[in-house]
């Protein structure tokens, strides 16, 4: 690596880039040219690139069919050190600034030096004086007006610096704070900083004169991208724009590049895992684990497709499958580390809203609005902007969703509704079977206000779940006779669902009652 580059170097050959390909943390990049060669083996420089090219993927070739051949190719970075401070004579109005602050700051301080000076005098002063007053009270002297006189110059002189004093500390902390943004513009502005350079140097070998073009490739860290939407609902219709969140650091700005958004995951290992020895062994039961079966109750969330949710800042969820997105025209992404937002499609298909409540997880009724996925490719899970006629709504999310596949979202709650839930539960042992029959019941009471004047009926649709077994000692059963109504759907997972029609106004309460019934063996319930 080189300190400088000398004045007889040759200028490097531009090498912009072109195209990229992000990935899940990292990009792709490519880079052409058109080289002016001569006959024979040759060196060439180009750049500069970004200095955080990773060096074994870099990758040349020459793509027209002059006869020529890449011989070898590589990164050679130079450092360049911050340039000398400009002289005093060529001070800029900043510098001067600058100079200015801390020559007032430090009368400033010397100002407060003295002040404090004088208030420790002024103590001592008053301390002297209570003494005197103290002493001459005990010799019987009475020298009132001379001791309220002089008491009273002290406190009047005490309080006067120390007002001074306070307007000094207020004036030297808005100094310091002026003088470090002042500091901070002067050094972003007039200090160069140190900066890495990172050039190609190309060896070719030609075996005649003549133009050949060259595309170059690597790897860059620094950059990634993340799925983004915005969702408009007007009336009927449903409109999803598919937007790419892409960040990148990489030292130089990508400008009208062709841009590609893969979720390939090029760190992963593609090493097969270790077989290892699982051995299995069989063990007899006590006879207290012979006369008992322990059950217990526990929260399980149903599977869906797509990997399972990771704390902090996700990856990009393509549901196990290589996806790759295009933007539709040349972007430019400036190596700033801020989001930046492409376009990448946009579709317009029919609405199915309905309102939706599960009041075991929440009172709220939402409205739920479904879709058909007509962008032509898969949606990947990430955030979406909610908006529809009042304008901006809330921010939601949307899972993975396959081409042709239903879009489901949520834009948030309707406040013209009000649910409570109540539960009950009795316990009954005994009988000839000894069977323990848990009696549990739920009602759902759901409340509808309307403004005046509203005359359409809306269904609301209620889910509530009731246990599903996984043992023959313990057996749920759901009381149709007893629920009022009783449910349009009971699925497998043991979700209860109703379509609940509301007039303006209008009140409704639904009552869900199950059995769970186990036999004598059976302990934690």
């Amino acid at each position: 690596m080189s300190t400088d580059a000398t004045s007889t170097a040759p200028e490097p050959i531009a090498l912009p880039v072109t195209a990229v390909t992000c990935l899940e943390d990292r990009a792709h990049i490519e880079r052409t040219a058109v080289l002016d060669l001569e006959a024979g083996v040759q060196r060439l420089r180009l750049g500069p690139v970004s200095a955080l090219a990773v060096d074994r993927t870099l990758h040349a070739e020459l793509t027209s069919g002059h006869p020529a051949s890449v011989l070898d190719v590589r990164i050679v970075r130079s450092w360049t050190p911050r340039g000398p401070r400009p002289s005093a004579d060529e001070d800029s109005a900043l510098r001067r600034r600058v100079h200015h602050l801390e020559e007032e700051r430090l009368v400033q301080g010397q100002r407060r030096d003295r002040l404090h000076a004088r208030l420790d005098l002024l103590g001592r002063l008053a301390a002297d004086l209570l003494r005197e007053i103290g002493e001459g009270a005990g010799r019987g002297e009475t020298e009132r007006s001379r001791w309220a006189r002089e008491l009273d110059r002290v406190d009047g002189e005490r309080d006067a610096y120390g007002e001074e004093l306070r307007a000094v500390d207020a004036r030297l902390a808005a100094l310091d704070a002026e003088l470090r943004e002042a500091r901070r513009a002067m050094d972003l502005s007039e200090h160069e900083p140190a900066e890495l350079v990172g050039h190609v140097e190309l060896t070719v070998e030609a075996t005649a004169a003549g133009p050949a073009g060259l595309r170059l490739s690597h790897l860059t860290p620094c950059a990634l991208w993340r799925p983004a939407y915005r969702a408009v609902l007007d009336g009927d219709s449903l409109t999803l724009e598919t937007d790419a969140m892409v960040w990148q650091r990489t030292g130089e700005d990508w400008s009208d590049v062709r841009l590609t958004l893969s979720t390939a995951r090029s760190a992963l290992a593609g090493d097969p895992p270790r077989l290892s020895e699982d051995r299995l062994t069989l063990t007899d039961r006590s006879p207290a684990e012979r006369r008992t079966v322990d059950v217990e109750l526990r929260e399980e969330e149903i599977g869906d497709l797509g990997p399972a949710p990771v704390l902090g800042l996700p990856g990009v969820d393509d549901g196990g499958e290589v996806r790759v997105l295009h933007a539709s025209a040349p972007v430019r992404v400036p190596a700033d580390g801020r989001a930046h937002r492409v376009p990448l499609s946009a579709f317009t298909t029919a609405a199915r809203s309905e309102y939706v409540c599960t009041p075991e997880l929440s009172p709220l009724v939402t409205q739920v609005v479904r879709g058909d996925n007509q962008s032509g490719h898969a949606l990947l899970a990430g955030p979406v902007d909610l908006i529809r006629g009042s304008g901006f709504t809330g921010r939601g999310t949307l899972d993975f969703t396959a081409p042709g596949a239903p879009v489901e979202l949520a834009f948030g709650s309707s406040d013209d509704y009000r649910v409570v839930r109540l539960t009950e539960e009795s316990r009954e042992s005994g009988g000839l079977t000894q069977r323990t029959v848990i009696t549990r019941t739920v009602r759902l009471h759901l409340s509808r206000f309307s403004a005046p004047g509203e005359r359409e009926e809306r269904v609301v649709l209620l889910r509530e779940r009731i246990p599903v077994s996984e043992v023959s000692a313990v057996d749920v059963r759901l009381r149709k006779e007893v629920c009022a109504p009783a449910p349009d759907v009971l699925d497998t997972e043991g979700i209860a669902r109703w379509d609940v029609t509301l007039p303006p106004g209008g009140r409704r309460t639904v009552t869900l009652v199950y059995e769970l019934s186990a036999s004598a063996k059976v302990t934690g319930l």
